[in-house]
């Protein structure tokens, strides 16, 4: 990811991109005409006003810190840590010096989530009744320090909340392991936010079939995001009956017209980037800010919670002490409020 963030800094606008530090990186190569640097102080050397944080997630407390205690702003890639401990470090140190520290939760500008965002907000769909969302892939070899949950499902969470402008109440997860590594590699996700609206999440990264798909379902009908090709398409519900019998019985609304819109697609990360820059700056900018990342990773955590509980209390059941069945045993439902 740090390769991609290069890319766009090397051309961004108001933007002088000094320097990269990949201590496994060679320092007589100069990408996009920067050195790569070995250690994180030869970068503060340099004088940065902001840095880029794209290393492995266990890293991110100690990487964010050290640029915090030097009063350089950042922009630290998802999820901002590898526990809710060190991420709410991370937000008292970086506010406590007055910094912008924004997370990289990248879907937030994708074209297609920005338009769901804004119809949501103008009533067009009327009132929320369910946020569906899969995301799903082959293995990401990159990834190594953290699961399924942390890597990909924190963006499920993070537009879910952002898209509603609603928290998490309650949740209840599942996972499974299956590739032989440490930590989970599906995960299956049921909870409502706190005005009552339904929420699941299906992610898993053992499937050759790569999808990203929203469905946001209310009482005018659905609106489907695919993140993929930045396409929203909204499903109305119909105004006239189904007439053919067959087909009435298996339908709770009669079907309405489709429509996929067209809008204007950037890139997102392009767009990242220019909203950091003018927070940066200190103009008006819609950005991720820590304290919002710091919650993501809390809602994270608990998912990982409740599938510990859950297997738990099967395991408890499992060996006849009765814990899944209302005994006392461990309840995998996790309340949020």
């Amino acid at each position: 990811m740090g390769r991609n963030h290069a890319r766009i800094l090397s051309s961004l606008d108001g933007v002088r991109f000094v320097g990269a530090v990949d201590p496994a990186g060679d320092p007589h190569s100069a990408p996009h005409g920067v050195p790569v640097l070995r250690e994180v102080d030869e970068l503060l050397d340099l004088g940065v006003d902001y840095a880029v944080v794209a290393c492995p997630t266990a890293l991110h407390e100690e990487v964010g810190l050290r640029l915090a205690a030097n009063g350089v702003s950042a922009l630290i890639e998802k999820p901002l840590a590898h526990s809710a401990q060190a991420a709410r470090r991370l937000v008292d140190a970086f506010e406590a010096r007055g910094l912008v520290a924004g997370v990289g939760h990248i879907e937030r500008f994708n074209p297609a989530l920005q338009q769901l965002r804004t119809r949501l907000e103008a009533g067009e769909l009327g009132e929320v009744f369910q946020v569906v969302t899969r995301r799903q892939g082959p293995f990401p070899h990159r990834v190594a320090d953290v699961g399924v949950v942390k890597d990909l499902a924190t963006h499920d969470i993070d537009l879910t909340s952002w898209i509603t402008g609603r928290g998490y109440a309650t949740l209840s997860a599942r996972t499974v392991s299956k590739s032989g590594r440490e930590h989970e590699d599906m995960v299956a996700v049921v909870g409502s936010l706190t005005d009552g609206t339904m929420v699941c999440h299906l992610v898993n990264w053992l499937s050759p079939l790569k999808e990203r798909f929203t469905a946001v379902t209310g009482e005018r009908g659905c609106f489907v995001a695919d993140t993929l090709t930045a396409d929203l398409t909204f499903h109305a519900n119909g105004a006239f009956a189904t007439e053919w019998e067959a087909l009435r019985a298996f339908r709770g609304v009669a079907e309405g017209d489709t429509v996929r819109y067209a809008f204007p697609k950037r890139e997102p990360l392009v767009v990242e980037h220019e909203r950091f820059r003018d927070a940066v700056e200190g103009k008006p900018s819609e950005i991720v800010t820590a304290r919002e990342g710091l919650r993501t990773v809390e809602v994270s955590a608990a998912v990982l919670d409740s599938a510990r509980g859950a297997l738990t209390a099967r395991a408890d059941s499992d060996s006849g002490s009765g814990a899944g069945s209302g005994s006392g045993g461990p309840d995998p439902d996790v309340q949020l409020v």
